[in-house]
């Protein structure tokens, strides 16, 4: 099974070792693994401010990279929602690249998806001792039905205690450039969010979209929170690269 990395701004350019432990987690299962060179964004901030166009250029360089594989992961829910569900309604009226983007959105995967519906994935590469507490990002859980599978995946870890917290369904208030034009608000949501985690009394947070766990960890911190880590599931199921 060959497949492609889509590693993700966010991930370049923040947390390299998530990708890293992506790419750990779909070798170990077995995947022929690409990380194709010439990949960049997504396009999903230029939709979110409303710029058609550029979203539909960067669209099709996207297709165009990600095309010939079997299977296209990302790990990230906000960014395999713009390919699985916003490329092929952008460039409908296209004939040609609408069929080219039907067929990339049906071979593409959110990570934590990929792992439990696609390969059945048997088990962690690592252990972890503790407990924990599961963020759900807006996009994964609402455009990509992402739930269950990142919990059945981390029941799998030796050590680890899920902890749910309150409202983890609730939004932390990143919402990419919402967070910035609406600082005020996002800081009352994203506190929401921090009330939350402490009160699941959890070693650590753990989501699946790498933008959400920026907002969450900034705010943690600032609050004078130094302890609790806050982790991608790949990084939980990877472990630490030796």
């Amino acid at each position: 099974m060959r497949v492609a990395l889509y590693v993700t701004c966010l991930v370049d350019l923040m947390r390299p070792a998530v990708g890293m432990a992506a790419l750990r987690l779909l070798e170990a299962a077995g995947c022929a693994v690409v990380v194709p060179a010439e990949q960049t964004c997504c396009g999903q901030p230029a939709w979110s401010a409303g710029n058609r166009q550029l979203a539909a250029d960067m669209a099709r360089r996207a297709i165009a990279q990600l095309e010939g594989y079997d299977y296209v992961v990302i790990p990230s829910g906000s960014c395999a929602d713009q390919i699985r569900n916003v490329y092929p309604q952008l460039l409908a009226a296209d004939v040609a690249w609408a069929r080219r983007a039907a067929a990339l959105a049906e071979r593409s995967y959110e990570l934590s998806s990929f792992l439990a519906e696609v390969l059945h994935y048997a088990g962690p590469l690592a252990e972890f001792s503790g407990r924990v507490t599961y963020h759900d990002s807006c996009k994964g859980l609402r455009n990509l039905g992402i739930k269950q599978q990142p919990r059945e995946l981390l029941l799998k870890v030796p050590g680890l205690q899920l902890q749910e917290m309150g409202d983890c369904e609730e939004c932390c208030g990143f919402g990419g450039a919402f967070s910035v034009k609406f600082g005020d608000i996002s800081t009352q949501i994203v506190d929401r969010k921090c009330d939350s985690i402490a009160q699941a009394g959890a070693a650590a947070v753990v989501g699946g979209d790498l933008g959400c766990l920026i907002n969450i960890e900034g705010r943690l911190r600032r609050r004078g929170d130094e302890t609790t880590q806050v982790l991608h599931i790949a990084e939980v199921l990877a472990g630490k690269e030796v």
